[in-house]
């Protein structure tokens, strides 16, 4: 049974086996109310262990009751109780809204709100201090919109998103269902055109959308640019990390996880399922086909076929890639080689 007081929740051992379908091997009365690391893990905590490589962290920890996996079921180690699932880690992300309830959601409008002429607002909305819903714009059911909030003229937000403090979403833009941005995201904002003209960088007008499908999620700080004359898209599911930027008229599939500091210059075209780890670079105009993956800090200057892994600067196929760092590895050894024998001759 889960308790709760002063705002604590707790789980006994048994109620974490229910909840996972695993199996008990000590007390199922071991009570926890926090998750923690194994490194760290007291009486209280609730951990997990899926891996060998960490199994002798558990000799020093008493944790309160330990996932493990039945490879490592009886790992040396002093927990109160062991709750054997195949799959710990999974069985630990189910086991999180049942200790750490999100605090409640208070649906109406803060009386600091300015809500433009024409605006739409559905059910059960929640609008915070000082935010701004611009003219004609139009709010979904289950809506949250938090502190500081901007909303341009015309904008659409779908049922049931989030946008945390201080997004701004520009005019001409649109976001599906269950959309989160967190604090300082900007959608809709101009891209980075110019024509150089009469001596000077004339701005080009952008005049497209930015158009969010559902189920994205977005980032702190991240900035997706609306289209020039095309639109920008952001395909359904796709997760989006902080501090990314996503130039305009670029297109982005389904499904897609594009990570911390990546960069899409103008019109790119990522395709469902890709992965872009951190850092990546995508120079403009280029495609990546469907379910390929760049690694971090690779700088993209041509097309990526479909289903392949790719890295380095300039990024290329995986193991070619590697392949030329372990070379380059050796060249100073093979200098060192080539100046005594060149020496020696002398």
């Amino acid at each position: 049974m889960v308790s709760s007081g002063e705002g604590v929740r707790t789980l006994t051992a048994a109620d974490i086996a229910a909840a996972v379908n695993g199996e008990v091997r000590g007390d199922p009365t071991a009570r926890v109310g926090s998750v923690a690391p194994l490194y760290r893990a007291g009486a209280s905590d609730l951990t997990f262990l899926a891996t060998p490589r960490y199994a002798p962290l558990l000799a020093s920890r008493t944790p309160g009751v330990l996932l493990v996996s039945p490879a490592l079921a009886d790992t040396p180690g002093q927990p109160a109780c062991r709750v054997v699932v195949e799959k710990p880690q999974e069985a630990l992300l189910s086991l999180l809204p049942l200790l750490y309830r999100q605090p409640p959601r208070v649906p109406g409008i803060h009386a600091t709100a300015v809500i433009g002429w024409g605006a739409e607002i559905g059910e059960d909305v929640s609008i915070g201090p000082y935010a701004v819903v611009g003219r004609q714009a139009r709010i979904g059911n289950g809506v949250t919109i938090d502190a500081h909030v901007v909303l341009g003229d015309g904008v659409v937000v779908g049922r049931h998103c989030h946008l945390l403090p201080h997004v701004t979403v520009y005019a001409g833009s649109s976001l599906g269902d269950r959309v989160i941005a967190h604090s300082g995201v900007r959608i809709g904002a101009d891209g980075y055109g110019y024509v150089f003209a009469d001596g000077a960088h004339q701005k080009i007008p952008h005049v497209g959308r930015c158009v969010i499908h559902d189920d994205v999620e977005i980032g702190a700080n991240t900035t997706i640019d609306r289209g020039s004359i095309d639109d920008t898209v952001i395909g359904a599911g796709t997760k989006i990390d902080n501090l990314v930027q996503v130039g305009h008229n670029v297109r982005i599939g389904k499904l897609c996880l594009i990570m911390s500091q990546v960069g899409l210059a103008g019109s790119v075209r990522v395709g469902d399922g890709c992965i872009l780890a951190g850092q990546v670079g995508v120079s403009g105009h280029l495609e990546i086909g469907d379910g390929a993956r760049v690694g971090a800090q690779g700088g993209v200057i041509g097309d990526i076929p479909p289903g392949e892994t790719w890295s380095g600067y300039p990024a290329r196929p995986h193991r070619e890639s590697l392949r030329a760092s372990a070379a380059l590895l050796k060249l100073a050894g093979m200098m060192k080689r080539l100046e005594r024998m060149l020496s020696e001759r002398e």
